[in-house]
């Protein structure tokens, strides 16, 4: 048995490149088993699973609220076995991070802390070890053998908690009963901790190798316009107005320097605002969207060809509340005119008085978040992580 140390992230190796590895040879028979799966992580798999589909069982952990409906699908549709593994609790966790292949030439086993998620496989930091297994050594057959054995004989031994998911009609029932979540539908973020005026937080965003791979997403519906506000805009570093249901409205590109209003040189002028684009964000009508669809209820002033409008937005940086900041955003009628033509994103986001707060090079590359209130449409979050 020889064995590999993977640090993903820290190394040029991941947990997607060993698994495409232990793929690449014959396959007679492979096991997932995993906490969490998402349609991501599936999608980065696919390619070197679907072909030995016929021989691949997966156990995938449900009841965690990050297993999807489209994750379970997506491996339906490749052909793969598919069971479930439900504790019953949320306190409880199906936690195992195993992938085993047995082939002509021996067996490969990956365990570690990698889901079969987008972030687990390629974008977080993920410790494993890769053994392989020697087709002719005595001791890794039996090894093999009982693996194989305890997973296959998971279903009978707990009928009520481990069960086989056999269509598309399976997975819509969980997820009816809120057993698995619908990706569509992304969690907010939530603040741990509420910073103090004042406080500064220089941690720069660890480097990662290779780089992550960030997944463009389809816009969400965003909720029915309001009626314009009839009072003033609150005061800079109000007390913040978390609210416990948002949707994802937008999300931005790796943050640039002139994104975050930060001097490229000594001689530059930072802007102090960014440019709302399409971002990640899939089939977005870049010049209606924002001054029509996400903010169209607010009060909108014409001087020449600029619209501008305030609004106030809870500031979370690096998952920390900072407070509710009142930010300008501007609508160039000049740049909707000529957008089928150069592709420029008319509307922006002045920072006003949160620029210091996000003009730091430790928020370059990451990535911007806009959510809006689904209980109270006018209210919205910026999360800078």
């Amino acid at each position: 048995m020889s064995r590999e140390l993977i640090l993903q992230g820290l190394t040029k190796r991941t947990h997607a490149d060993a698994l495409k590895e232990m793929f690449g040879g014959s396959v007679s028979r492979a096991i997932m088993s995993v906490a969490f799966v998402s349609e991501s992580g599936v999608e980065l798999v696919e390619p070197f699973v679907q072909p030995h589909a016929a021989n691949v069982l997966v156990f995938a952990g449900i009841r965690n609220e990050i297993t999807s409906a489209q994750a379970l699908k997506k491996l339906l549709a490749a052909g793969v076995s598919l069971f479930v593994v439900d504790t019953g609790s949320r306190s409880l966790l199906f936690h195992p991070k195993l992938y085993y292949v047995r082939g002509d030439d021996g067996g490969r086993l990956s365990i570690g802390s990698a889901n079969l998620t987008l972030g687990g496989l390629n974008n977080n930091v993920e410790a494993g070890v890769l053994l392989r297994l020697a087709p002719d050594a005595d001791v890794d057959i039996a090894f093999a053998t009982e693996l194989e054995e305890l997973f296959d004989g998971l279903a009978a031994a707990h009928p009520e908690n481990v069960f086989s998911i056999p269509d598309n009609a399976a997975v819509d029932a969980l997820l009816a009963a809120g057993r698995v979540i619908d990706e569509t539908l992304r969690p907010p973020p939530r603040p741990a901790t509420v910073a103090k005026p004042g406080s500064a937080d220089p941690t720069p965003r660890m480097k990662m190798a290779p780089p992550p791979i960030y997944k463009k997403k389809a816009a969400a519906a965003p909720a029915a316009p309001v009626a314009a506000p009839l009072a003033a805009p609150p005061q800079v570093a109000a007390a913040a107005t978390v609210e416990p249901e948002l949707l994802l409205v937008w999300e931005s590109k790796p943050l640039t320097r002139r994104s975050l209003g930060i001097p490229t040189g000594p001689n530059s002028n930072p802007t102090g605002s960014t440019t709302l684009g399409s971002g990640t964000f899939d089939h977005i009508d870049r010049v209606t969207y924002f001054r029509n669809q996400l903010f169209g209820h607010l009060l909108w002033a014409k001087k020449g060809t600029i619209e501008t409008a305030e609004q106030a937005f809870d500031l979370v940086i690096k998952g920390v509340l900072l407070g509710t900041f009142p930010l300008t955003l501007r609508h160039s009628l000049t740049r909707a005119a000529a957008a089928p033509v150069d592709h420029n994103s008319p509307s922006g986001l002045s920072w006003n008085q949160a620029r210091p707060l996000v003009a730091r090079e430790d928020l370059l590359g990451r990535t911007m978040r806009i959510w809006q209130s689904t209980v109270d449409n006018s209210k919205f979050r910026i999360d800078i992580d």
